[in-house]
């Protein structure tokens, strides 16, 4: 069982609570920001790439929340986050500098058992071009069933998903994408809405 966190901190004249907790079901860390019961900011990274990892536990993933959640308090100790928040407004991967992925049409549902999947890959804000985009949906025998394309100068990037291999019971698969640009890299669990 992975356990979160909570801290109150003073900063001047206002005491900010950040909670941070482990969404896995989502493969997310989650910290939140609040004033007088209210959210000023919420930060999320997801920790997707690691699952496969050799020394992949949930030790592991209670090392990269305490790190997540140091982050914010040293953020809000400086008094600077407002800012922190302006700045993280994309999903990264845990522990690291990396790509952000964002899914544009995630209210699209899928026709004919296929799904376009319209994504917008960016760095610091900054539309990304040439990344390479993969998916991965794993099928009831277990093979996953891939595609890929690569980012324009835009930063945007269209995969279509074929889900007519799916069970008819699979209610809201899951894909897993991942967006590669040199060094970089970012991977994001996705849950996909039922459609015709």
């Amino acid at each position: 069982m992975i356990f979160g966190f909570n801290t109150d901190v003073k900063q001047g004249d206002t005491v900010y609570h950040v909670q941070s907790e482990a969404r896995k079901a989502d493969l997310l860390l989650q910290t939140m920001v609040f004033v007088r019961g209210h959210c000023i900011g919420k930060y999320a990274s997801s920790y997707a790439e690691h699952v496969g990892d050799p020394g992949f536990s949930e030790e592991y993933i209670h090392d990269l929340l305490k790190n997540q959640h140091r982050e914010v308090l040293e953020a809000v100790k400086a008094g600077s986050v407002e800012q922190f928040f302006r700045d993280q407004t994309e999903i990264r991967d845990a522990g690291g500098e990396t790509l952000a992925l964002t899914w544009l049409n995630s209210d699209d549902l899928p026709v004919s058992r296929k799904l376009v999947m319209r994504l917008l890959v960016s760095e610091s804000g900054t539309a990304v071009d040439g990344a390479l985009v993969t998916s991965r949906l794993q099928y009831p025998a277990g093979v996953p069933i891939h595609s890929q394309a690569v980012s324009e100068k835009d930063g945007r990037v269209e995969l279509e998903l074929d889900l007519a291999q799916l069970e008819q019971e699979a209610r809201n698969p899951v894909v897993f994408v991942r967006a590669t640009h040199g060094e970089k890299s970012v991977t994001r669990k996705y849950r996909l809405k039922a459609g015709s």
